[in-house]
């Protein structure tokens, strides 16, 4: 069996190259966000759900969601973020598990999973790796990539779970300050750790 490491961090926090960095080594990447987006394209599980509860208002010319517009509910109606996440989670869960099954005869599997800590799925996995930053270093990332305000980029970072309360489920964790070096020594031993790991089980 492979090892399931479970990755997850605060947005902006560097998890995409984190993962990036563990795929030059061949490592298979289960990623929750890719499954996530292909389980809304139209004639999918989700995608059904979701126009059954939200209605075809939601939906562009060409047949495929209108994600701004989905977005925009969801943010200011927190039932509607409740019955979205209802309808996605259970799905991706599903596809994960599934993935997972494929590829048990490998050393290792990093599964990207951003809610990690928000959904409880630190069960599923043998190790918990957090990429973890400052704050400020956050805020500022966050506030420069997605061309929003310092109150919004609050808003934002403030609706996920807390940093601490991340940490404390860390069996692992990558110091992301923003200089890939750093971030390639970090996660070159990880590798080396959870290969030899597979290895001993």
């Amino acid at each position: 069996m492979a090892l399931n490491v479970g990755l997850t961090g605060g947005i902006a926090s560097g998890k995409s190259t984190v993962t990036r960095l563990f795929e030059t080594y061949g490592v298979p990447i289960v990623d929750a966000d890719i499954i996530a987006k292909d389980l809304v394209q139209p004639g999918r599980v989700a995608y059904q759900g979701i126009l059954a509860s939200f209605g075809e208002d939601i939906v562009l010319p060409n047949g495929e969601l209108d994600r701004k517009k989905l977005k925009g509910i969801i943010f200011n109606d927190p039932s509607a973020k409740t019955r979205l996440e209802e309808i996605i989670h259970p799905a991706v869960n599903l596809e994960i598990r599934h993935q997972i099954q494929k590829l048990a005869d490998e050393a290792y599997i990093i599964v990207d999973v951003p809610l990690l800590i928000e959904k409880n799925y630190q069960s599923y996995f043998d190790e918990i790796l957090v990429v973890d930053c400052p704050y400020e270093q956050q805020l500022a990332r966050v506030m420069l990539r997605d061309d929003i305000s310092k109150a919004v980029a609050e808003k934002i970072i403030n609706a996920q779970v807390s940093r601490d309360e991340r940490l404390k489920f860390a069996t692992y964790v990558i110091h992301n300050a923003g200089v890939l070096e750093a971030l390639e020594k970090q996660v070159k031993a990880l590798h080396n750790n959870f290969k030899d790991n597979r290895h001993e089980q």
